[in-house]
């Protein structure tokens, strides 16, 4: 599973942060109004109840009969409506045993005119302190307010029925109009954080960005730059530096690896070198010690032996030559000048050489050119086609194919034969200097192939089928 950028990280994280912080708050204000709203209702009644419980003990200091609880229904009567209509507070009065005894209800269905055990109970339980019960039905929500009175002895006379309904209306327009003022200013932050993320992640990143380009450009066999950057933070500060301290370990590698490589190349070069001379110089030897003693004996065939001695010392000495020779090319190759050179043409003198009947040429147009010297083209001609005899010397039905194509870009020249072919074992070897599968030859013909044509801004590609087919392929520009 491909994880998600830092870049993305972080914009999603400001945005989540934004979102999450919008819902906490409106939230935390839908609670508090509801609890504001609750707040103000038990105390709205809590206050009904007070200037209900002052009119009553009015009531009781004028009252010309006995307080006490057979007089209660007599006390109030009269009064109950005037009381409920000042104090605007709908309540009843109820006898210790639960049974109604009058009501100040006013426009409303009948009054109750039994409490119940439960209301009962609860204000056994608690006499001095009220009780409430809140029940919600068909989304009004009613408190329900039950207390004794007491007379001067602390004598419980009668129950006292509040009822009190929650009128939230005001209160939610209120949340209402907040909420769609609250989503207002956050869809407006909501688009400014947006905004924010996006730089903010873009200026966290652009350092990393640019220290990943870095990276993926970093090459041993290249000179590296190293990063500068202005007004980094504390932590990329210090990864810029341990890239740039690498690019200077990295830089010193390099220059010690190819001082290695230089070393070990040229003692492999020294190695073969002295081992290509050792040979001739073996017979060479032989026959100069064979030719003293011949003419320590005084032989009639003098003439004779001395031109035997001669044609053998000139025989190494041109082998010798020859070595020294293939040497010199290859280290200073090429040498040749860039020049707009007619390939086709290039190629078809160096096939005069090759009388070979089974070597055949397949041109796509006469008139192919490539940006090249012609001298190196030749050169290049010559070991591939060497390579291809050789490899096809052993065959029954030899056969060489060099075909030259191009395209609007790029000439192709391929030299095909059905020889032995490479091996999977060698195939990676094959460009080396001094490798070489041949029992004869010190191994620089494809080397300094590759070399020539990658002078050239070319490329070399083979493919091999052992037994088979193997073709060479050579890439040129193409220029008009």
């Amino acid at each position: 599973m491909r994880l998600l950028s830092l870049r993305t990280r972080i914009f999603t994280a400001l945005v989540f942060l934004v979102l999450v912080a919008s819902l906490l708050i409106a939230g935390v204000t839908i609670f508090q109004y509801r609890e504001q709203s609750n707040t103000y209702h038990e105390q709205r009644l809590e206050r009904k109840e007070n200037q209900l419980k002052k009119r009553i003990s009015y009531l009781f200091e004028e009252s010309c009969v006995e307080v006490t609880p057979d007089n209660i229904a007599a006390i109030f009567s009269g009064h109950i409506q005037q009381t409920s209509d000042v104090l605007n507070i709908n309540f009843r009065v109820y006898s210790l045993e639960g049974k109604l005894l009058s009501s100040g209800q006013v426009m409303e269905p009948l009054p109750i005119q039994t409490l119940s055990e439960e209301v009962l109970h609860q204000l056994a339980q608690r006499p001095d302190d009220r009780y409430i019960d809140v029940r919600s039905e068909e989304g009004i929500r009613t408190r329900s307010s039950y207390f004794y009175i007491f007379d001067q002895n602390e004598v419980p006379l009668a129950i006292i029925y509040v009822p009190y309904f929650d009128d939230d209306s005001l209160s939610s327009m209120e949340l209402n109009a907040f909420l769609l003022r609250l989503v207002q200013v956050y869809v407006i932050m909501l688009i400014i954080a947006l905004i924010l993320a996006f730089f903010v992640s873009s200026y966290v990143t652009q350092p990393l960005d640019t220290i990943s380009i870095k990276l993926n450009q970093t090459r041993l066999s290249k000179t590296n730059t190293k990063i500068e950057l202005t007004n980094a933070s504390k932590e990329i500060s210090a990864l810029v530096d341990a890239y740039n301290q690498m690019v200077d370990q990295l830089e010193q590698s390099a220059a010690e690896l190819a001082k290695s490589q230089r070393e070990v190349a040229w003692r492999e070069m020294a190695k073969q070198v002295a081992h290509e001379i050792k040979n001739p110089l073996t017979p060479m030897r032989l026959s100069i010690q064979h030719f003293e003693q011949q003419f320590g004996k005084g032989s009639s065939e003098w003439q004779d032996e001395v031109h035997e001695f001669s044609q053998t010392l000139i025989q190494q000495i041109d082998t010798m030559s020859a070595i020294a020779s293939a040497f010199s090319q290859f280290a200073t190759m090429p040498t040749g000048q860039s020049e707009r050179t007619n390939v086709v043409v290039t190629a078809k003198r160096a096939l005069e050489l090759y009388k070979e009947a089974h070597i055949s040429l397949d041109v796509a147009d006469e008139n192919l050119y490539a940006q090249l010297d012609s001298t190196q083209l030749v050169r290049v001609v010559n070991n591939l086609l060497s390579n291809a005899l050789q490899a096809t010397n052993d065959i029954a039905n030899p056969k060489i194919e060099v075909r030259i194509d191009a395209d609007t870009n790029w000439l192709t020249f391929e030299v095909c034969d059905n020889g032995k072919g490479i091996s999977e074992e060698v195939r990676e070897r094959i460009f080396e200097p001094m490798f070489t599968t041949k029992t004869s030859g010190m191994g620089l013909g494809l080397s300094m192939v590759k070399s020539i044509v990658e002078t050239y801004g070319g490329t070399v590609d083979f493919d091999s089928n052992p037994n088979r087919r193997t073709c060479f392929k050579l890439r040129f520009p193409r220029v008009s």
